[in-house]
Parts: structure tokens; sequence; C-alpha cells
């Protein structure tokens, strides 16, 4: 399992390379999901480049109610476990799951951005924990700003395809130009074998580059939420949307569309 040092490292630097920590049953069997999805996307499918026709960099979200392989890894591995360590959490709920895919040929970075200000939650016992379904090189990874999740700063989301929300939370800041001052901030990305994992807080600011390597890239990311994770409804948009959701601002999660996992 893990040790201290771990949780230590997310909780100092928002971020964290768990090594071997996805058993290969698993990842091959939310690599069927993968398939079954795409085969059958959500209306939350987005695409965000297309060469020769062919979708390239596109992702899908909160299938996991349709999608079996995706439930059982959720309910029956031990991710919630995982996730209460590294939160020091009493408890464990689901938030969502979100997969992400740049196909062998991707140009398009992600680009810089933070989680939080998209998502209905407040909270700083909060988890993603990005799974690569494939061997990922360092310049082919996610990247992330160490610390950044200390700034106490809620930025304003920004769309993949590289422009701003038209409804906006006007208290929220407008992210700062991280790509063209790449020196002014302290940059980490990982090379991830399968079986590895990345955990990070959603308000550690992250980008990922663009598809370098001679494989696709795949990957599950599962949003998870701890002890003081509150509901709340921004005045801007919101992703997901959870349009039928029925909960208060301050209420606890714990409902049908956020379960709770595990807890003690």
């Amino acid at each position: 399992m893990l040790d201290k040092k771990v949780s230590d490292e997310f909780i100092e630097n928002g971020v964290v390379l768990l090594k071997n920590i996805i058993e290969k049953q698993w990842i091959e069997k939310l690599k069927i999901g993968v398939e079954k999805n795409f085969l059958n996307p959500s209306k939350y499918k987005c695409v965000y480049e297309v060469l020769n026709k062919e979708e390239i960099f596109y992702d899908d979200y909160c299938n996991w109610q349709r999608i079996d392989e995706y439930k059982n890894f959720i309910f029956d591995s031990n991710i919630a476990k995982i996730a209460m360590f590294l939160m020091n959490s009493k408890k464990v709920n689901l938030f969502h799951e979100h997969v992400l895919i740049k196909e062998k040929g991707s140009k398009k970075r992600t680009p810089w951005h933070q989680d939080q200000g998209y998502y209905c939650v407040n909270g700083k016992d909060n988890v993603s924990i990005w799974i690569p379904l494939d061997k990922v090189d360092k310049n082919s990874s996610m990247e992330f700003i160490k610390g950044s999740h200390k700034w106490n700063k809620t930025f304003l989301p920004t769309k993949f395809k590289g422009y701003d929300y038209d409804n906006v939370d006007e208290e929220f800041e407008k992210i700062p130009n991280i790509e063209n001052n790449r020196d002014k901030y302290d940059i980490i990305s990982y090379e991830c074998e399968l079986g590895d994992a990345i955990a990070f807080n959603y308000a550690t600011i992250h980008a990922a580059y663009e598809n370098n390597s001679e494989n696709r890239r795949r990957a599950f990311s599962l949003r998870l939420t701890g002890d003081d994770a509150r509901y709340i409804k921004r005045k801007g948009e919101m992703s997901p949307p959870f349009p039928d959701i029925k909960l208060k601002n301050n209420e606890i999660l714990d409902c049908d569309t956020f379960p709770v996992l595990i807890s003690s």
C-alpha cells in the first residue's frame, strides 16, 4: 500500500506520483470500459482536435452508472482506500469519472487550468486520480505547478478548445499566462508505466502535453471527495453540470449521484 511519505507529499505539493498502485486486471477492465464508452458516448462527449476527419483528442464523463467496468473499478477496487489515505479523510465520496484520449499524432496541448472552479463542490479534502491506460512518456504526460493548491485562489474555468466560458463567476480570477512564463513556476511532470497513477488536488493548477509518443494516450481520471466537501451551485457555468441534483448549498454530497464509497 502507501506510506505516510506519499500522503505528506500529496498534502504539501498538491500532487504525487503513485507507483505501481493499480492492478493489471483493473487496467484491462478499464480499457474495455473505455471502448464501450466511445462506441456509445454520452451527450457530454467533446472533441478538441480532428486530423484527416479522424477524432484525435476527445473526452467524456459521468458514465459510471451505465458502464459496468467503470462501476466495478470504482466500488470494488482499492481506489477509495487510496483516496482516503491520501486525503487523511474518514470517508470518501465519488464525484465523477472523466476519460480523456489523445491519439497518436495529437498536437494539441491541454491548457493550464484549475479544476476547482468548474466543480459544484467546495472543500480542501479532495483528490483526482489520473490513471493512464497506456505507457506515458514525460513529454506526453501531465504537468503541475507544485504547491499551487495553497495559493487560496479559485480561477475561472477555461474550455479545452481555448476560449472562456460565456457565463462566468465574477468572484474568480483569470488564470495567469503560465505557458509564456514557465520559468516563474515550479513545474513538474511524470513518466508513467502501466499501473502508475497521478493524484492531485482540485485546486492544483495543471496542463498536459500533446501526445509525443508512438501510442495512444488513454487516461481514466477519477474525482473523489473527503470529509469537508460540500455542495455549491456556482454563479457561472459548471462542468460537469449535474442538472438533476437537488442538493442545496453547503449540504454534504451524500446522494445517489455522489455515493459514499468508504467510511470509517
